[in-house]
């Protein structure tokens, strides 16, 4: 990924900034708890107003939790762009963030119950997962098409390095369904997420 333009910037004293998102799918009965996860480390950094160093902790039990849960991915898909100004690179992550985040077109059930029906929350078997980071220097693992199996595996890992080595400038997390009882459907996922590729 060294261009003559890679080269000529190093050479001026650029730093080399990369910007990408990841998105996973993951589908199955056994999703639901992955929510608590996400919820967790999104309160965390929420309480500690988006410390760089505590986003990276939940970064890590995020992309832990994802491995663990491999069984259960169904598509994937990346972008990204390599940036040599700090204003552009803010863009960008600025740009995917609100992206991301005008994707939650999940359902919440109809309130329906009456003081004698039974508490019950239907259980999403679709979660997308959307993570979006800015390092320094180059991450060839992240760098490449991730909508592989190997090579999402090896992604994820190299995400928890990049929070280990003090490189990562952003860290943002999305995901749909935003909690417990809230459906995401099939339809909803072609036209929200089209950029999805079966593993």
């Amino acid at each position: 990924m060294n261009s003559w333009h890679d080269r000529l910037n190093s050479f001026t004293g650029h730093d080399r900034l990369v910007v990408c998102r990841l998105f996973i799918h993951l589908k199955g009965p056994e999703v639901a708890p992955l929510l608590g996860v996400l919820n967790q480390a999104g309160r965390n950094a929420a309480s500690a107003e988006g410390d760089l160093a505590v986003l990276g902790n939940g970064l890590i039990q995020i992309c832990q939790s994802l491995l663990q849960h491999q069984t259960y991915w169904y598509a994937a898909a990346n972008e990204g762009e390599v940036l040599w100004s700090e204003g552009e690179a803010e863009q960008f992550v600025n740009e995917l963030f609100m992206d991301s985040a005008q994707r939650y077109l999940s359902d919440f059930p109809p309130e329906e119950s009456t003081s004698d029906t039974p508490l019950a929350l239907p259980i999403s078997h679709n979660l997308v997962v959307m993570i979006t980071v800015a390092f320094e220097g180059e991450d060839p693992p992240l760098e490449t098409d991730l909508a592989d199996l190997n090579a999402l595996k090896q992604g994820l890992l190299s995400l928890t390095n990049l929070v280990d080595q003090n490189r990562l400038r952003a860290i943002q997390v999305h995901f749909s369904p935003a909690q417990l009882g809230d459906e995401l459907t099939e339809d909803q996922i072609l036209q929200q997420f089209p950029e999805l590729i079966p593993l």
